[in-house]
């Protein structure tokens, strides 16, 4: 099976690190719509010296907002794995929100990625995080969804869920209690919204 590597970008050290450890056939670099020179010059250095063996795509998303990013990688991760692909993504460039939201795309298709790694600056280790994920069940992502389409009523929420509202309300204190929806009102917050990914 083929693998894809999916990287944040600044330095090239970490994606040649990765595609000597993982021998991709595929890599996609995540990085911002007019990208600064550094990942311009990294992006053009892969193309020259390796892009004759290993397909290098460009993905835009964005710098610093979270959400989105993680939407973007999951996509890409999707697209990926319905290719038939290993998908194993690096985080090691980049700005720190970039590197997170890839790192939340990663946690929202747990089940689709098989290694999440980080290279030091150091010594260039390559360390493997874990692979975890948003612990939700069915029934909570069903809440956080509604409240994201902009329902505030819990009456309404327990009706278009099909549950009673007491196990509403419960769902929903549990869901505050992870974060997942604000503490003084009925609204999803960002990290709920990468939970719904």
């Amino acid at each position: 099976m083929d693998t894809t590597l999916i990287s944040t970008i600044y330095s090239i050290e970490p994606v040649m690190i990765c595609i000597t450890q993982f021998s991709p056939k595929k890599v996609i670099l995540l990085r911002e719509d007019d990208a600064p020179d550094e990942k311009t010059k990294v992006e053009q250095i892969l193309n020259d010296t390796v892009g004759k063996f290993i397909e290098i795509v460009p993905k835009e998303t964005s710098l610093y907002n979270v959400v989105k990013v993680a939407e973007d990688t999951t996509s890409v991760i999707e697209d990926e794995k319905a290719n038939g692909r290993r998908v194993v993504v690096n985080i090691s460039g980049g700005r720190k929100p970039q590197a997170l939201g890839a790192l939340f795309g990663c946690y929202a298709r747990h089940h689709d990625v098989e290694r999440i790694v980080y290279v030091t600056e150091e010594d260039s280790e390559l360390i493997d995080l874990p692979i975890l994920n948003f612990g939700i069940s069915k029934t909570k992502k069903e809440v956080l969804e509604e409240l994201q389409k902009g329902e505030t009523s819990v009456k309404n929420l327990a009706v278009k869920i099909g549950i009673s509202r007491g196990m509403t309300y419960n769902h929903i204190r549990e869901l505050r209690e992870m974060g997942f929806i604000a503490r003084n009102k009925l609204e999803i917050t960002s990290a709920g919204e990468l939970a719904v990914i």
